[in-house]
Order: C-alpha cells, then structure tokens, then sequence
C-alpha cells in the first residue's frame, strides 16, 4: 500500500524465493520505523514457482511489481529504484532478512552525517536454518545489499549495467565510489543467508562476469572491486531515532 511520502524504500528483488519471501517481508514490516516513513518494493522476476501466491499474502502491505519475462537481477533493481519514491534507497535481496532496528538506524546515520552518500551495516552470515555463521565486516567483505544510498546520488550514477547478470553490484559500486563515499556503520543489522541456491554458486557465471569488469573498468579497478579492503576509521555511532520503539532482535 503506497505511503503519502516515505523517506526509504526498501527494494526486494525476488527470483523462485517461495521459501524465503515471507521470511524477509516479516522482518521488513516490523522495523522500528513507523510503517509511514518508508515502503517496500517487491519486483517478482517472472518467477515460476509460488512466489506471487506468497507476495500475495501481503498484498496490503508493500508494492508489487511483476516483470512480463525474466529480466535479470541488474533490470530488476533497476525497475525497483524508478518506482521508488523516498529519499533513500536500500537494496533487500529476498532470501535474506534484517534486524528489527535495520532501516531506522540506517536512515538515522545519513540524516545526522550529510557528509556520507551512503552508509553500509555489518551482516551476519546465516545458514538455511538461520544460525549465525560468522559476523562480517560490510568493508572488507562487502555486499551489495544493506547499503543505504542518497536517492540524489544513486541515481546520478545511472544505477545498475543491466548486462551484468553477476558482480552487478560490484560494477555499480565502483561507479559509485568514484564520485562519492560509502561509510560503514559497525552493527551487524543485516542478515546475509547462505544456502545451495545462492546465485554466486554459480562459478562459471561470476568468474565470466568478473573477465567483464576488468574489461569494463580496467585491470587495477577490478582488482581493487574484489579485494579485501581495509575499514575506514570508525565512524560516530548515531545516537537512535525513535528511541522509545527501539528494539533488539
């Protein structure tokens, strides 16, 4: 259900994720943000499997978009991003979920540090069942989901090569961070599952894709895309919004 005016949007693309959608919705539509500051953004990619019958079940609650064929990851954000309406825009793949303080904190960051473009959160790396792998650094081991962009700066980038069916969010970010800066926030708010039908088990496909980063941006910024990258100086921490409904879960 679209919101007068919400300051985020929450982009979910989704692929044959019957399993995990209902999962990650939940979690979206019980942040600690008041439901009228931001929306979510489900872009079904022609799925084939029960994965609208599963959007379905929450038909009041977010906005659906359905691509007429498959369109990739890349063209789907994309369509995401132009339907969006706030003023920040972060990316929520379908199979993953995020702490209950995730937007709000986020949104939070960049309100209050009008130096920063865009702020990452640490992840938790969780297996199928949800146990908790290991704690990542969104710096050194960087992800393309859980990074909440200016909408200003997102789009003057010109978003997403949708011809990279993988490493898409690598070639973005490296657009991005030549003419603006990624902060990190050390809260491990995002939630990254690991599971056999993770789209980066496919090897063939990201080492192909990544042969099309280096020839698109060059040998030394490729390398730079895929290196472990030292963290920046710590940033302040913010003190919370809506302090009364922060929560810890």
């Amino acid at each position: 259900m679209p919101h007068a005016q919400p300051l985020v949007s929450v982009i979910v693309p989704a692929y044959n994720q019957e399993r995990y959608i209902g999962r990650c919705l939940r979690s979206l539509l019980q942040q600690t943000m008041p439901q009228d500051r931001y929306e979510i953004i489900v872009i079904d990619d022609a799925s084939t499997d029960r994965t609208a019958y599963a959007l379905e079940l929450f038909h009041d609650q977010i906005v659906r978009l359905r691509n007429p064929s498959n369109l990739g990851l890349p063209a789907s954000l994309n369509r995401g991003i132009a339907a969006s309406r706030g003023q920040f825009i972060v990316r929520v793949d379908s199979d993953d979920y995020v702490n209950a303080n995730f937007v709000n904190i986020l949104h939070f960051f960049l309100d209050q540090n009008p130096n920063h473009d865009a702020v990452a959160c640490d992840y938790l790396l969780v297996d199928d069942d949800e146990l908790v792998l290991e704690r990542a650094d969104c710096l050194a081991e960087p992800i393309g989901c859980g990074i909440l962009f200016r909408r200003e700066q997102l789009l003057s980038v010109g978003g997403y090569d949708e011809s990279f069916l993988r490493h898409e969010d690598r070639e973005f970010r490296l657009r991005f961070e030549q003419r603006f800066r990624i902060g990190r926030l050390e809260l491990p708010l995002y939630r990254y599952r690991r599971h056999e039908r993770n789209m980066t088990n496919d090897a063939a496909a990201m080492n192909l894709h990544r042969e099309r980063l280096s020839a698109k941006h060059g040998a030394e910024a490729a390398h730079r895309a895929f290196e472990t990258t030292s963290p920046l100086p710590l940033l302040p921490q913010p003190v919370h919004a809506y302090s009364s409904q922060l929560r810890i879960a």
